[in-house]
């Protein structure tokens, strides 16, 4: 609806400056074949899109986002916890090669440094328990020693299972009790130093693990039954998820400190619940839902958010799902999935990335002549599968429906288009054949993607699916291509 009134007109211009400041998206990188940073940060910057959040400090993206304005909160991976919390020197280090050189040299808004992330999942079994606090401490003393404490804050991006809710209800609240003692030193860290607790929260994922869990809740349309917190009603699982936050944070004295939902979002494949129908419907309903500023019963603040995540990464682990790979707002190749209004556009639509250049229009299925008995083609399949990416298939999925030949043939494509439509990467034996004619089904969703072109970055990267074991004569073809790109 249009703004009717200047007093009208006065709140909708609000809402929009607020939303264009408020929501950020995640960018990940593990994918085969990523985009150059400068196409990513330019759509980023062509869809208004004005906080982007990090798992890593690689240089090219940082380089990129040099000079854009683009709020960045740059990462620390897990594995080096041990390192930056067991040595100031080495948090000096980090501090001054990833985030003074680009603040002093490149004019980078970075703005947090993540230290970690999820660091207490109840799967690590503790594993970096005792390392997060000293990292986090070491981290800030670095900044402040840098002179950059007062810009650039510390935080560690939490999985909602570090609290809990005694009773059900969101004011039952509270950390867990195993990691009771180290949460609230951690919490009181934050709150000393000024910084954020920032809190990763996944409705899909209490859908994806409880099959009795309703439906509407995960959603914001306000049709699910709503949770009655002695007056206080709750109509979607994320108010109730970050209230119980923010109830823990009030019972151990905590109540003011600010809190930053670090990811938030839906997948669009690889489960029956991951499609694109729920993930527009979650998505811009939670855009719908914040763009006023109103925040959650507990704290009717406005929520400072990046949705997880910009693009689909194809190495993710599959552990917790094949979903995992999914959860992009942008197919991996920068293009848009489905419609979806951020309020950060003139049209309120997405825009894809521009100047996307794409390997040949080939595939790799499976031949005509070829038996389906044919003991080939189950270990050319699991071997397809085990070195590309197969969880467009299966029951529920964007290619479920495929037939039997279908299935193989996607096996086949994805593992030849990942070895960059290499020849050895099409001779399994005697089952597949290179073709030129497009073998994505015509109605549905399912699609037969073309790689993008490698993104070089130095000598030292190749390509992204490097990892991946190929005949001799292809490793020598891909040192060949290196040398004459290079």
């Amino acid at each position: 609806m249009g703004c009717i009134t200047v007093t009208i007109g006065i709140v909708c211009l609000f809402t929009l400056l607020w939303s264009v400041n408020g929501i950020g998206v995640n960018w990940g990188t593990q994918t085969s074949h990523p985009l150059p940073p400068d196409t990513v940060v330019r759509m980023l910057r062509e869809n208004g899109i004005q906080k982007v959040k990090l798992f890593d400090a690689d240089y090219g993206i940082l380089k990129a986002l040099g000079k854009t304005g683009i709020e960045v909160m740059v990462g620390i991976p897990n594995d080096m916890l041990a390192s930056v919390g067991g040595s100031m020197k080495a948090a000096e280090k980090w501090v001054a090669k990833n985030v003074s050189e680009h603040i002093s040299s490149n004019n980078v808004n970075i703005r947090y440094v993540a230290v970690g992330n999820e660091p207490f999942l109840e799967t690590y079994n503790g594993s970096y328990l005792h390392i997060t606090l000293p990292a986090l401490s070491n981290i800030q003393s670095a900044l402040i020693k840098a002179g950059i404490g007062s810009q650039v804050k510390v935080t560690v991006p939490l999985n909602a299972d570090v609290y809990a809710s005694s009773n059900t209800y969101p004011s039952g609240g509270d950390f867990r009790t195993d990691i009771f003692d180290p949460m609230l030193k951690i919490v009181k860290f934050l709150n000393d130093s000024n910084s954020p607790f920032t809190v990763n929260i996944y409705p899909f994922i209490s859908l994806y693990t409880d099959s009795n869990f309703p439906v509407e809740y995960a959603f914001f349309d306000g049709n699910a039954t709503p949770l009655n917190d002695g007056g206080t009603l709750y109509y979607n699982m994320f108010d109730a998820n970050l209230d119980t936050l923010a109830h823990a944070l009030q019972k151990n004295g905590f109540g003011n400190l600010p809190i930053i939902v670090g990811e938030i979002g839906w997948p669009t494949d690889g489960d029956r619940n991951a499609n694109i129908e729920y993930a527009r419907r979650f998505n811009q309903g939670f855009m719908s839902h914040i763009s006023g500023g109103k925040g959650t019963p507990m704290r009717p603040i406005p929520i400072d958010a990046y949705l997880f995540s910009l693009i689909d990464e194809d190495e993710k682990s599959i552990d917790p799902g094949n979903f995992e790979r999914h959860w992009g707002i942008f197919y991996f190749d920068g293009q848009v999935k489905y419609p979806l209004n951020l309020g950060t556009t003139n049209s309120g639509a997405l825009i894809p990335a521009k100047g996307v250049q794409y390997l040949e229009r080939k595939w790799c299925v499976m031949k005509l002549s070829a038996p389906l008995d044919d003991p080939q083609v189950a270990q050319s399949v699991s071997y397809a599968c085990g070195r590309a990416d197969c969880t467009s298939l299966g029951y529920g999925t964007s290619c479920g429906n495929l037939d039997a030949r279908g299935n193989i043939s996607y096996a086949f494509n994805s593992y030849f288009q990942k070895n960059n439509q290499l020849e050895d990467a099409c001779k399994f034996p005697n089952v597949s054949v290179i073709t030129k004619t497009d073998p994505t089904p015509t109605v549905g969703n399912c699609k037969f993607p073309i790689m993008i072109q490698p993104y070089y970055e130095s000598a030292g990267r190749r390509f992204g699916c490097g990892q991946m074991p190929l005949p001799l004569v292809s490793v020598l073809l891909l040192l060949l291509l290196t040398v004459v790109q290079l």
